[in-house]
């Protein structure tokens, strides 16, 4: 659908990004980068509330779209000897802001000024416009164009019959004054502190100016000054320019609704973020239904889901069983700079009269930062003006909302109100601050909301710089006036705005209607892919520092995970394994023979991870730089050379990953005649891709580097390290000619991400507080589609103590990407150095994790096929249990377990809420249940616990040593399996995956209240596409049922050869000790089965059986 708007845009005026800071961002500087979201928005503060009408009557329709225009509202304002208070009503929402040290000093300055030169004191006169491009046609402009108000002061140049803004208030702005002849002053008069006359009040047409971001923070004390000087208004002339939009409005399929609002004609075109989206959306037709006068009803065909727009105002509700779930533009916000001509081009071009006026005040502008902008040293040149946009999204009935990663902040989003917004710009953030909302290193613009009995989404598909203010306006009762004796109560319900600034590009947003949270799940996907399914050494641990020294220290440290008898999968090298961090090559001291290494490596069926950043050392005699040069293939800057930044190699150039060929060169560098010493145990590593420029504007590239297709950098920035990724995934593809999986590790991400890889949450720090803060980190990630994810097990900088190195590890174990890493600056951290006691509870810890390897392979299966997240929030699970909406110190691991990790020191119970109020629950390690809808008090210290009793209740955890028939372990965090479920585990854990392929499986069956579970395993190659291109896989389906529990086929479509049996079988929460126990198989045997019955946790245990888990079979326990 599309709908034509015709709106007054801002040409020259008020901009959401512009004010901003040249910063560094780290632990000790991010007080800075608060302080320019501030300054950003006042900007937004500034703007207007927006005056849409639809044309209706003009409506046309074809096969795939409905048409109709929208103008602007007429508006013309009219103020005489208007006190500040009175102007109010044409600001909008405003706020007042105390006046600080040195807004009390410029006043004073003024005051001061005023007193001793009383001749040369000015008017001061306020200005409620948009835009000031030339026109003559001063009324008819003045009819159409809506308003905001700000001030500024003049004082008037007689020498020119110009007026000036007082220094004391912000840069200075000449604004020209056309009088008429008749009234023209005397050049010596002094303009006197009351209203002028009547013939200037008349003609002064007000050439509008902007305000600049220290005028939009100190309106107080510029309300101040006007009172100080007793202004009067009389008469505003607000100019602008007519700017026709384009909207259109789609229905796709899935319960999608799609809406796009850009520029009809523009100066050229804008950007629209390619790529992220799988393909081509496909759209369902929207069908007219019938509405009042002023308004067009949409329906999506099914009758459930219809979009009524309003004409006047302008406003779109998305209405669900004719309960409005979602407004769009109904706080008027929506905002739309359109991109301009410089004018003093413009005033070339045209060859006009009044050129001088228009060059003046482009030169105003400038000085404004809205065409130009510094940073310290920078200079952000805006080739064609501010072109930010903005919307506004009212959720009815929603006071929980999630989403729109990466920050360091709750998992529930928090009300903005006078802080700082959400803010979605990648950068490098060495340390970041915690329960903070400025952006580090990854952005997906997208949120959820939920409440009881429905869950939606909005993806705003922008990939510049982006704000989200977060507004809830909780649900109130009050009493209506009564004519009886009983007073009528009315509820209104809560409701939630969402407002989405961006600084660049086109408004293209979808409306997830869901309506449960696993529909909401598919409908992304559906638009941006499912999770890509990882090759399964990479769900094992990882060992990783920056860096290790040398081929004698990887081999060391290999053996010691052998000598501990601790699993591990992957080795990771750092920066400082190449020659001078030149990527693709490596340091002939430290690593002389790295495919022997590797070969090690492979010999105990473990892999190597090594880093590719985006930066390329500027050296003539480096192949990879000389290469890249001669293509073009580096981002440009302003002069069209190549852009040139401080990296780790020193002065370097950057990849333009945005250009299709560049990608698919850079994908040709991981072939292995080209990338010599890399073998195919080789995995990659992108980090610093956000990108980080050391020395550049927030330690990243300036905005107005040029990418390919002349698009500036601003306008893509966010998805830069995007393609990045995508570029490293695909080389490992074609490397083994599209036969095997790649694994890429990512700092820097955009939605989408999650095809290409996994992510992580970046340089975190060795404190209790950053392990709690991974949790809902992790879980926002979870959510917005990027399921394997992961935070660096003991925090990347400083030196943890042992009690939280430990925590981490438990906690780790439960998490998606499992990862031990750590800054050289800090002591080795290898988990056997510290004690025998702490290296034997990481050692469970990680074994632990190895044991559930089945089932967590099967989950990312399932986020791979069918959208769900690994990692969840409990009110996924729970989604009509309200006190799950705000919890983030447990969550699920799929359906099946309940994960609480310890994140306090010394702990030693913990408090865990177990949802559902007919739910059974079981702790995973002493088979304890407990009913659902309590919470439960859990021992978890760090002593060890020696009791014969719990040993029948390890008989199948691989991560328990037993010695002499007792049972020796430790309480570590809190997981609990939840009745109703199966979870399939490995009975016996390798010195790594690749040595557990073919050891047997056991079944945790925890019956539910009803006595029934069920749940599955999936199986393939763990490596290669054989499971997609040739159907080479095996999915289960395990059901228990009146007492027998039945092995069965998920996918037909499947086959895939193994001789693993399940060997053990648990059953927890069978009330009842059986007679007898038998197995069932498909070709019509029975076998009678030895088993252990526990009365006091009411499991029963099989043990040395042999069913295979690829054919049908049945446990019958009678």
């Amino acid at each position: 659908m599309k709908l034509w708007i015709k709106t007054f845009s801002e040409t020259a005026t008020r901009s959401h990004f512009t004010g901003r800071k040249a910063c560094y961002f780290n632990s000790e500087q991010v007080s800075r980068g608060k302080s320019t979201v501030n300054a950003w928005r006042q900007k937004q503060w500034l703007s207007k509330k927006s005056a849409y009408q639809a044309l209706l009557d003009s409506v046309t329709t074809d096969e795939d779209s409905t048409r109709f225009q929208i103008i602007n509202e007429a508006s013309k304002v009219r103020c005489r000897d208007q006190s500040p208070a009175t102007l109010d009503a044409f600001k909008g929402k405003e706020t007042t802001v105390q006046e600080e040290p040195q807004d009390l000093s410029t006043r004073q300055h003024l005051a001061q000024k005023e007193a001793e030169e009383p001749d040369k004191q000015g008017q001061i006169t306020w200005d409620i416009s948009n835009v000031a491009p030339k026109t003559e046609n001063f009324e008819d402009l003045l009819e159409q164009t809506p308003c905001s108000a700000s001030l500024q002061g003049f004082t008037r140049d007689s020498t020119s019959n110009s007026f000036s803004k007082d220094a004391g208030i912000s840069p200075s702005i000449s604004v020209k004054l056309p009088l008429a002849s008749s009234s023209e002053p005397n050049e010596n008069e002094a303009l006197p502190n009351q209203p002028p006359s009547q013939q200037m009040r008349h003609d002064c047409h007000l050439l509008a100016s902007t305000v600049s971001a220290e005028m939009a923070r100190k309106r107080q004390l510029i309300w101040k000054l006007a009172r100080q000087s007793e202004a009067h208004l009389d008469r505003l002339i607000v100019l602008g320019e007519q700017v026709t939009l384009l909207a259109e409005i789609y229905g796709i399929e899935g319960n999608i609704f799609r809406l796009k609002i850009n520029e009809e004609t523009p100066l050229k075109p804008r950007f629209e973020v390619p790529d992220v989206l799988t393909s081509k959306p496909s759209t369902v037709r929207l069908i007219s239904c019938s509405g009042d006068t002023g308004s067009l009803i949409l329906a999506d065909g099914k009758g459930g889901l219809k979009c009524h727009i309003t004409a006047n105002p302008f406003k779109v509700d998305l209405v669900s069983e004719e309960e409005v779930v979602i407004s769009i533009n109904s706080l008027g916000q929506l905002y739309f700079e359109h991109l301009q001509i410089l004018h003093k081009q413009r005033a070339a071009k045209e060859n006009e009269e009044e050129a001088s006026v228009d060059t003046s005040q482009q030169e105003n502008q400038e000085d404004l930062g809205l065409w130009e902008e510094k940073f310290g040293k920078f200079v952000d040149i805006k080739a064609n003006g501010p072109s930010s946009i903005g919307l506004d999204f009212s959720l009815h009935g929603f006071e929980h909302l999630y989403g729109i990663p990466q920050h360091a902040e709750s998992h529930q989003l928090k009300n903005t109100g006078d802080e700082d917004a959400y803010r979605l710009y990648n950068l490098d953030v060495y340390g970041y601050q915690i329960y903070d909302k400025m952006g580090i290193y990854g952005s997906v613009p997208y949120l959820l909301a939920h409440k009881l009995g429905r869950t939606i989404g909005i993806f705003w598909l922008n990939a510049s710089e982006t704000l989200v203010e977060i507004n809830t306006e909780p649900a109130v009762e009050y009493t209506l006036s009564q004519m009886g004796p009983v007073a009528a109560k009315q509820k209104v319900k809560s409701r939630t705005h969402v407002h989405w600034m961006s600084e660049s590009g086109i408004i293209d947003v979808f409306l997830l209607t869901g309506p449960t949270p696993s529909d909401v799940f598919k409908q992304y996907s559906h638009l941006t892919g499912t999770q890509a399914m990882p090759p399964l050494f990479s769900l094992g641990y990882h060992q990783c520092r920056w860096n290790y020294e040398d081929e004698q220290d990887v081999k060391a440290v290999d053996a010691g995970f052998d000598e501990h008898d601790i699993p591990y999968d992957a080795m990771w090298l750092d920066i400082e394994h190449t020659e001078g961090k030149r990527y693709f090559t490596w340091d002939k001291k430290r690593f002389p023979n790295p495919k022997r290494m590797q070969e090690l490596l492979r010999s105990k069926k473990r892999k190597l991870v090594v880093i590719s950043d985006p930066h390329i050392k500027i050296d003539p005699d480096y192949s990879v730089y000389v290469k890249a040069k001669d293509q073009g293939f580096f981002v440009k800057n302003q002069e069209g050379e190549d852009f040139e930044g401080v990296c780790w190699p020193g002065l370097s150039s950057y990849l333009d990953f945005t250009n299709p060929k560049v990608r698919e060169w850079y994908s040709s560098l991981f072939a292995f005649p080209v990338y010599q010493g890399s073998t195919d145990i080789l995995f990659l590593w992108n980090d610093m891709n956000e990108p980080s420029v050391f020395r550049g504007p927030e330690q990243t590239m300036q905005k107005n580097a040029i990418h390919h297709g002349n698009w500036e950098h601003r306008e893509l920035h966010n998805i830069y390290g995007f393609y990045h990724q995508m570029a490293t995934a695909e080389g490992l593809i074609q490397r083994s000619k599209g036969k095997e999986r790649p694994f890429v590790l990512t700092r820097s991400f955009f939605a989408g991400s999650q095809k290409y890889g996994a992510v992580w949450t970046g340089d975190n720090t060795a404190e209790w507080s950053y392990l709690k803060i991974s949790i809902p980190m992790l879980l926002t990630l979870s959510i917005t589609g990027i399921s394997f994810c992961g935070a660096d097990i003991g925090g990347f900088i400083g030196n943890p103590e042992t009690e939280l190195l430990v925590r981490w590890y438990q906690a780790g174990a439960y998490q998606p990407f499992f990862r031990g890493h750590a800054t050289m600056n800090a002591k080795r951290r290898e988990p056997w150095l510290f004690g025998k006691e702490h290296t034997r509870l990481i050692r469970e810890a990680i074994r632990e994790r190895y044991g559930l390897l089945p089932y967590w392979y099967s989950l990312f299966y399932h986020a791979h096929v069918a959208s769900q997240p690994v990692m969840r929030p409990l009110w996924v699970e729970f989604p009509d249990e309200l006190k799950t909406f705000d919890m983030e110190d447990e969550y699920m691991l799929g359906s099946a377990l309940l994960v609480h990790p310890v994140t306090e020191p010394k702990a030693t119970t913990v408090d865990v809420f177990l949802p559902g109020s007919n739910e059974v629950w079981y702790d995973y390690k002493t088979f304890a249940h407990w009913e659902g809808g309590c919470t439960v008090k859990i021992p978890v210290a760090l002593d060890t616990v020696k009791n014969p009793e719990i040993q029948r209740s390890y008989i199948i955890c691989p991560g328990t040593q037993q010695t002499c028939g007792r049972t020796e372990t430790s309480p570590q965090i809190p997981v609990f399996q939840r009745g109703g479920s199966v979870v399939p585990i490995k009975t016996t854990v390798g010195k790594s995956t690749g040595w557990m392929t073919e050891s047997s499986y056991g079944l945790r069956v925890a019956l539910s209240t009803k006595g029934s579970s069920v749940g599955e395993l999936y199986l393939d190659d763990g490596h290669s596409f054989q499971y997609l291109h040739q159907k080479q896989f095996l999915h289960r389906k395990f059901s228990f049922c009146s007492s027998v529990l039945i092995n069965s086929s998920a996918d037909q479509r499947g086959h895939y050869p193994s001789k693993c049996v399940v060997e053990q079988i648990l059953v927890l929460g069978l009330r009842k000790e059986p007679s007898f126990v038998t197995t069932h198989s498909s070709d019509g045997k029975d076998q009678p089965v030895a088993f252990t019955y526990c009365a006091k946790t009411s499991s029963l245990s099989l043990e040395k059986l042999s069913l295979n888990i690829a054919t049908d079979w049945e446990v019958r326990i009678i």
